[in-house]
């Protein structure tokens, strides 16, 4: 019986996702893109669900795609666009309302690396490699990598990566802000839970919403981007999370939030 692409346990206010093909580096086929689409579709139904965290299976994280099919590259037509569509995670990904961790336990390479940009943060162990080898097949990024690298690290830092095909190791592209922290291999997924622990004691309210005020601000005027903020946090103090903050202020405990 073949294993299944993708495995989800819970870890109490996460989900753990595995990227589950060891044996082709974790490469994001149809059947993997398939699971992790519809699996943040049922996730983002979750109301106890605080954190997502996502990692391979294996020594990898993913060295990325299937390689593209020779009989595409001299035609243009439908079979190609769905292809690509077939393959396409980093939207769904990015799709998921409350804040997603990707725990990168070995190299994250091409569409491994556009996955782990969906995230929201990425913690990455001592000894992984990351980047885009893409134009050196003739090819470019086309799941949101030349989007997200370039607001996650900088228009020059990105195009240099992207356009030479270097690797980087875990420590340099945690210098460059690519990675929020590099850990040993053994200490990697219990720093992942850490974070998502930490980052779980605030109401799904507060974490949906300060999740939408930092991703859509980027793409609005400043003084736009005040106003959503501004808008949502109106939004947040009319909740029962608010009024439960600050009973457990005054009562000395810690909040129990409700989400209403």
């Amino acid at each position: 019986m073949a294993s299944k692409p993708l495995v989800l346990t819970r870890e109490g206010p996460a989900a753990l996702l595995r990227l589950n093909q060891p044996r082709a580096s974790n490469a994001i086929t149809p059947a993997l893109a398939q699971e992790l689409r519809e699996t943040c579709l049922d996730l983002n139904q979750k109301d106890d669900l605080r954190v997502v965290i996502i990692t391979g299976t294996g020594g990898t994280f993913s060295r990325g795609r299937e390689t593209f099919p020779e009989a595409f590259a001299s035609i243009e037509s439908p079979a190609q666009a769905r292809w690509l569509e077939d393959r396409r995670v980093a939207s769904a990904v990015a799709g998921l309302r409350v804040p997603t961790i990707a725990a990168l336990n070995g190299d994250t390479v091409d569409q491994g690396l556009e996955l782990a940009l969906a995230c929201d943060l990425r913690l990455a162990a001592k000894g992984a490699t990351l980047g885009f080898t893409d134009l050196a097949h003739g090819l470019i990024p086309w799941d949101g990598g030349t989007q997200r690298l370039s607001r996650i690290i900088g228009r020059a830092r990105a195009l240099e990566l992207l356009l030479t095909c270097r690797l980087v190791n875990a420590d340099e592209a945690f210098g460059m802000g690519l990675v929020n922290g590099v850990f040993p291999s053994k200490d990697l997924l219990p720093k992942a839970l850490d974070l998502a622990g930490r980052i779980a004691q605030a109401g799904l309210l507060a974490l949906e919403y300060t999740k939408e005020a930092v991703h859509k601000g980027q793409d609005l005027h400043l003084d736009q981007g005040l106003g959503l903020e501004a808008d949502l946090s109106f939004i947040l103090q009319s909740t029962r999370d608010r009024a439960e903050d600050i009973r457990s202020f005054i009562e000395k405990r810690k909040p129990r939030f409700r989400e209403e």
